[in-house]
């Protein structure tokens, strides 16, 4: 178990402390009020998929000797629209991967960023389409 303390910075803005001491800052988005100088908390989740799909793959190639150094993420965040309540409503993440890659380990090291903690979680009714490309 991790407890992360959140306190009310005010202006829409609250800071997080990790037990381990590292610390951040959330916004609320300009649409609604903040200033976006930092990471919304729905940003936040957008990143936390991204960078769960990309450590979850380095730790299995880790495990299986597959270096994927150099490898990068980037995910998008998109809202629901009026009428719809204000949620999440699509989270697209594209990987890229080194085209060194043995074709061979491709899948799995697909199946596994696939399986990522972060992605299993969410409601089924965010998409999350997740895209892999072999190209650095």
């Amino acid at each position: 178990m991790v407890t992360i303390q959140v306190a009310y910075a005010g202006n829409k803005k609250c800071d997080l402390k990790h037990p381990e001491g590292p610390t951040l800052r959330t916004d609320a988005p300009k649409d609604i009020g903040g200033d976006a100088s930092a990471f919304s908390p729905t940003d936040l989740i957008a990143a936390g998929l991204a960078s769960c799909i990309l450590t979850t793959i380095a730790m299995f190639a880790e495990r299986n000797g597959l270096s994927v150094a150099g490898a990068t993420a980037t995910g998008e965040k998109h809202m629901t629209t009026p009428p719809a309540p204000r949620r999440l409503g699509r989270l697209p993440v594209v990987i890229y991967l080194p085209a060194s890659v043995p074709s061979e380990w491709r899948e799995r090291l697909e199946r596994a960023g696939n399986a990522c903690p972060v992605h299993a979680s969410l409601h089924p009714e965010v998409e999350a389409p997740i895209t892999y490309h072999y190209s650095i």
